[in-house]
């Protein structure tokens, strides 16, 4: 067994990785964004788990809500983004099959 603590102090951060997978933090403050049209993974499904706060995912040019408790996946390939619209920090925790 292999154990971290995640406390989403960065803003991105890779907590645990095999050959097949990796896990990673990300917190994503009020106002501001990451990712776009440009950012994509090739190889990688992104499985995104919203730890807590909401804001908006798009993939692919589509725009989705996503808030605590939300999973996300976008297939290898998919351009995405996510931006924070709220007054709170987004955290999420992030999976990458096979690791990006």
């Amino acid at each position: 067994m292999e154990r971290t603590h995640l406390d989403f102090d960065r803003y991105f951060e890779v907590a645990m990785e095999t050959e097949a997978a990796q896990a990673a933090e990300m917190t994503v403050e009020p106002g501001r964004s990451v990712g776009g049209p440009e950012n994509y993974h090739s190889e990688s499904d992104q499985w995104l788990f919203v730890a807590s706060g909401t804001g908006v995912a798009t993939v692919d040019g589509t725009e989705e809500r996503i808030e605590a408790g939300d999973l996300v996946r976008i297939a290898a390939g998919e351009r995405h983004g996510v931006a924070n619209d709220s007054d709170e920090p987004l955290k999420t925790v992030n999976f990458y099959t096979s690791p990006r």
